[in-house]
C-alpha cells in the first residue's frame, strides 16, 4: 500500500503542475508543428519520432536516418541509403528501441546474405551467426519439403532454380534431414534471424528517448540544433486542458493551502522515488555497458507472457520466485522474479554482470534479462532435475540415491565450474554461495553452478578481495567471512563453501553445524576427521554395499578445503586434480585443532595467511 500511495501522491503531483503550467506560462515548443503518429496500414506499426514517413511527416518530426515509406500493398519499407535491398518493418518497441525487420517477399535469408557487410547507422545488429546453403532436389520437394521447425533449415525460394529448392541452415547445426541435398557454400556473419517467423531485430542506441517516456514526456529534435540532439517536452495532447479544469487549477494555484499541500507532496514523493530512481539509473548505466555481452533484454510484458502470467512455480527464496517459462514450443526457461521491495539492485548487477562473461558447461546460462522501471527478472536455462540438494537431503525422500560413481561425477563438474569462475574469465569472479541449493541438475545430471547475486569480481593477478559485510548461507560460509581474525576473504573462500558441500554429500542430509539448538550433536565434518583417524568408512549408507573409496576420497578433499587457514587450502585446480586422480590422497592435518598455527596443503612450512595476502579493492 505504501507504493501505490506515493505513486498516487506523484500521480497528483504532476497533475496540478501540468495544470498550473499551462494556465500561468506558455508552454515551451509550443511554436514547433506537432508530429501526429501515423500508419501505413490499420495493422501497421505506428510510427512516431525518432521514426517519420517519407512524404507524410515534415524533416523535423523523425530524427536523420530514421526514415520509413509505406508501398503500394500498404507495407511500411525501411528507407537507408546504405541498404540495397528493402526490408519491412513488422513492429517497433519503442521502450526497448528495437525494430523488427521482414521481407515481404518471404526471402530474408537471401536478403541478410546481401547486407550481411555493411553499415545499418544508426542501428546495429544484435548477433550474427555463419549458415550453410544446400540445394535439395525435387524431390525432396514433392514429399512436402522440409519441417518447418525453427529448429530446422530455411527455405530460401529467391534462390531457387528449376526443380530445386534453396535452403539455408545454421552451419553449427544439424544437417541430418539434408542428406539429399547438396552443400552450395558457407556464409559467415550473417544477422541473427528468428528462423520460425523470419524476422530480424534491428536495434538502436541513439536518440535515447527512453528518459523521456519515463517522465511521461515527448521527445524531439531540439530548435535550430545543428548536432541532433534531442528534448523532452510536455505533451499537450495527454494534458486534455478544459476551461472548467483550468478555473479550478487558478483559484488551487491562488489559495495558499493548495501550495502548502503541493510542497509537503513534492516533498514526500521526492523522498521516495530518490533512491529507487538512483537504483534504476545505476542498472540502466550498467546495462548499456553490458549491451556487447548480447544476452536478451525482455519487458515485464514478456516475461509475463513467457511465464504464461506466472501460473508454474518452481520454488521461492530469499530474492525472489522462480517460475517455468517457455521462448518456444521446445524451448523451456526459469525466470526468476526478484523482489522489488528488496535490495538497491546490486544483487542483479552481480548477477548478470556475471553470468554474462561466464560460458562453462558446469554454469547455468542467462538467457536474459529484464529491467523495466522496478520490475526486474533473470531468464535461465531450465534443468529439469532441480537441485542436488534434492538428490542428497535424505535416504528415504521421493529421490533415489544416485550412487557413488555420479556423486564424484557431479562433484568433479562442480569443482570444474568453481575453477573457471576462478582462473578461466577475463576476471576473476569468486561466487560466496556454493551449496548444493545452488547446484542445478540437467537431463543427464551434469552440474550447474546458479544463483550469482552475491558474486564478486576481481582481478586475477591479485588474491584478496575488500568486503564490509558477511555474505552468504549458514554452514557454507569460509570463517575468514565472518571474522578477519581467521584470515583475509579470497578465493579461498569459495573452496571452504565446496568443502563442506562435498561433505553433506558424503554424509546424505542437511548439515548440522555447531548451534545453540544442536549442541548435543557432533559437529559433522569433525566427526568425518575423527572417522578418517580411525580408518572408518565416513559415508552414510543407503542400503547398498559398494566401494568404499569414493567417499573416502570425497572426504578427504573436503577436508582439505575447509582448513582454518585460508593459506592451507588447495586451489581449486588442485582439487580438480585430486578428484580426478587414481593416486591415494594424503591424509590432511587437522582442521578443528586449537593450535596457533596449521600444516599448510603445500609440504612447505606453517604460515600466517595475515601477513602473506595484501588486500585489494573490488571491482564494482
Amino acid at each position: 500500500m505504501g507504493i501505490v500511495s506515493a505513486q498516487m501522491q506523484q500521480a497528483v503531483l504532476i497533475t496540478y503542475l501540468c495544470l498550473i503550467l499551462v494556465a500561468f506560462s506558455k508552454v515551451h515548443g509550443e511554436t514547433q508543428k506537432p508530429c501526429e503518429e501515423l500508419k501505413c496500414s490499420p495493422h501497421g506499426p505506428a510510427i512516431r519520432f525518432p521514426f517519420r514517413i517519407k512524404d507524410r511527416h515534415p524533416d523535423h518530426c523523425g530524427y536523420p536516418g530514421f526514415v520509413v515509406s509505406c508501398n503500394d500493398r500498404h507495407e511500411t519499407v525501411l528507407e537507408l541509403p546504405t541498404i540495397p535491398v528493402k526490408l519491412s518493418v513488422e513492429s517497433i518497441n519503442y521502450e526497448r528501441q528495437e525494430m523488427y525487420l521482414y521481407d515481404p517477399d518471404n526471402c530474408l535469408v537471401a536478403k541478410l546474405i546481401e547486407i550481411r557487410n555493411m553499415s545499418f547507422s544508426p542501428f546495429y545488429v544484435i548477433d550474427r551467426q555463419n549458415i550453410t546453403l544446400f540445394n535439395c532436389s525435387s524431390l525432396v520437394m514433392q514429399h512436402g519439403g522440409l519441417d518447418p521447425n525453427p529448429n530446422y533449415p530455411v527455405a530460401a525460394p529467391c534462390l531457387n532454380s528449376p526443380g530445386h529448392q534453396v535452403y539455408a541452415v545454421d552451419s553449427a547445426g544439424h544437417v541430418e534431414d539434408l542428406q539429399s541435398c547438396t552443400k552450395m557454400y558457407n556464409v559467415f556473419s550473417v544477422p541473427y534471424y528468428f528462423r520460425g517467423e523470419q524476422v530480424v531485430p534491428f536495434p538502436w542506441s541513439k536518440p535515447n528517448c527512453t528518459e523521456c517516456d519515463a517522465e511521461g514526456k515527448k521527445c524531439r529534435l531540439k530548435n535550430s540544433d545543428t548536432n541532433n540532439e534531442i528534448e523532452c517536452v510536455l505533451d499537450l495532447r495527454k494534458a486534455n486542458m478544459s476551461a472548467t479544469t483550468k478555473s479550478v487549477i487558478t483559484g488551487a494555484f491562488l489559495g495558499s493551502f493548495v501550495l502548502i499541500l503541493l510542497v509537503i507532496a513534492a516533498y514526500r514523493v521526492y523522498s521516495y522515488d530518490k533512491n529507487e530512481k538512483e537504483n534504476r539509473l545505476k542498472i540502466e548505466r550498467f546495462l548499456e555497458e553490458y549491451r556487447a555481452l548480447k544476452p536478451s533484454r525482455y519487458s515485464y510484458a514478456d516475461i509475463k507472457e513467457i511465464t504464461d502470467q506466472f501460473k508454474d512455480k518452481l520454488g521461492e527464496g530469499a530474492y525472489g520466485t522462480v517460475y517455468k517459462g517457455k521462448l518456444s514450443s521446445d524451448l523451456f526457461v526459469a525466470v526468476k522474479v526478484l523482489d522489488s521491495s528488496k535490495g538497491d539492485g546490486e544483487d542483479f548487477i552481480n548477477e548478470v554482470g556475471a553470468m554474462g562473461r561466464i560460458h562453462h558447461v558446469n554454469v547455468v546460462r542467462l538467457v536474459g534479462f529484464c529491467a523495466d522501471g522496478f520490475r526486474r527478472a533473470l531468464v535461465y536455462e531450465f534443468l529439469p532435475n532441480g537441485p542436488l540438494q534434492d538428490f542428497i537431503s535424505s535416504a528415504d525422500n521421493k529421490y533415489c540415491f544416485l550412487g557413488w560413481d555420479k556423486l564424484q561425477d557431479i562433484a568433479l563438474g562442480v569443482a570444474q565450474g568453481i575453477e573457471y569462475l576462478h582462473q578461466g574469465c577475463d576476471q576473476r569472479i569468486l561466487h560466496f554461495d556454493i551449496k548444493p541449493h545452488n547446484v542445478l541438475l540437467d537431463y543427464n545430471f551434469t552440474p550447474k553452478l546458479s544463483d550469482f547475486g552475491l558474486a564478486k569480481l576481481c582481478s586475477k593477478d591479485e588474491s584478496i578481495v575488500s568486503m564490509t559485510t558477511a555474505r552468504g548461507t549458514m554452514g557454507y560460509i569460509a570463517p575468514e567471512v565472518f571474522s578477519r581474525n581467521f584470515g583475509k576473504v579470497s578465493y579461498k573462500s569459495d573452496v571452504y563453501s565446496f568443502g563442506m558441500l562435498l561433505l553433506e554429500i558424503i554424509r546424505g542430509k542437511k548439515n548440522i553445524g555447531a548451534t545453540t539448538e544442536n549442541t548435543n550433536q557432533d559437529y559433522y565434518p569433525e566427526a568425518v576427521y575423527n572417522l578418517l583417524e580411525e580408518g572408518e568408512d565416513p559415508r552414510i549408507h543407503f542400503g547398498e554395499e559398494g566401494d568404499d573409496e569414493i567417499p573416502m576420497k570425497l572426504a578427504i578433499v573436503g577436508l582439505w578445503c575447509i582448513q582454518w587457514n585460508p593459506v592451507d587450502r588447495p586451489s581449486m585446480n588442485a582439487v580438480v586434480q585430486m578428484l580426478e586422480g587414481g593416486e591415494k590422497l594424503t591424509k590432511p592435518p587437522n582442521p578443528f585443532a586449537s593450535t596457533g598455527s596449521t600444516r599448510s596443503f603445500a609440504t612447505g612450512p606453517s604460515r600466517n595467511s595475515n601477513l602473506e595476502l595484501e588486500t585489494i579493492v573490488e571491482l564494482e
